[in-house]
């Protein structure tokens, strides 16, 4: 058996994370990944882009930082590919191509923009039915700073997707209109009338603290019920409280109330009363992509 290290770097709008992944190969038959390390910068680049339209200098020399840390990470860890993604906070930002190049400049690393529907594509095409009946429907959301990735999965095989600028950041700086929430609601609505017998998977790092906070074992699903008492009790507390009785990390105890918001409404909208959390996300599908496309060279 064939064992290597593949990297993935996401670029997203409330930090910026690198996944190293061991990838098992038995000669083509048998493919196995597995988590090995991630690291998480929290570098807020869609507090640039959603307010000013460009990404400072100030985080552009973070990100700098980051690339040339996560050079040595690769370097200690012998990782033989890797692929850079960027989505919203600088598919967004006026100065994308120059911050690219400054980047590419600086540190030697190329790094790709992708639109919402590729993200909400590599997203789906993991396996995230570890412990989880595939045969059902799934309605797959994945909670970004900037926006809200939505699939439906149909016997294992993404059917549909759509992106809505519905994201963490952008409900903090009130930047999510009355009528984008309609139309998202009108959306899960006629969506999950299409589908029969359908679940909802959650993706991201905000319902993956949920779901550990809620202390239910991998593989099982939080109900609505659940959901709706946590986000009654952590909206009582103050920011430095949920920090403190959470243990959260400070650049994620202001973003996890609106991410509640997003799966609270959607499950209220969809008439669906649990949600599964696979603990996949972004970099899972990078690592998937990037495997095959090296064996096709």
């Amino acid at each position: 058996m064939n064992i290597e290290k593949y990297a993935a770097i996401d670029i997203g709008s409330n930090a910026i994370r690198i996944l190293i992944a061991n990838v098992l190969d038995d000669n083509h038959e048998n493919i196995f990944f597995s988590k090995n390390a991630l690291v998480r910068m929290p570098i807020r680049l869609g507090q640039d882009t959603f307010i000013s339209g460009t990404i400072s200098k100030k985080n552009i020399k973070k990100m700098v930082s980051a690339f040339m840390a996560f050079k040595l990470i690769m370097k200690i860890h012998k990782v033989v590919h890797f692929k850079v993604y960027a989505t919203s906070a600088l598919r967004e930002a006026r100065n994308r191509l120059d911050v690219i190049n400054f980047i590419r400049d600086k540190t030697g690393i190329l790094i790709e923009i992708i639109d919402g529907k590729k993200e909400a594509r590599l997203i789906s095409s993991t396996n995230l039915f570890k412990g989880i009946d595939k045969r059902s429907n799934f309605l797959c959301i994945d909670v970004g700073g900037g926006s809200t990735e939505f699939s439906i999965i149909q016997n294992g095989k993404r059917v549909l997707q759509k992106s809505f600028k519905i994201g963490t950041l952008r409900i903090i700086n009130d930047m999510v209109s009355k009528s984008l929430w309609n139309e998202l609601k009108k959306w899960i609505e006629k969506t999950s009338k299409n589908f029969d017998k359908l679940s909802i998977l959650g993706t991201g790092g905000n319902i993956n603290k949920i779901h550990k906070i809620a202390a239910i074992n991998d593989g099982m699903p939080i109900s609505l019920e659940v959901l709706e008492l946590l986000y009654k009790k952590m909206s009582s507390l103050s920011y430095d409280q949920r920090i403190v009785e959470y243990q959260m990390n400070p650049d994620r105890a202001d973003v996890i109330l609106p991410a509640f918001k997003i799966y609270l409404n959607s499950m209220r909208w969809s008439k669906i009363s649990k949600i599964f959390v696979p603990k996949k996300g972004l970099c899972d599908g990078m690592i998937e992509e990037l495997y095959h496309s090296i064996k096709k060279l």
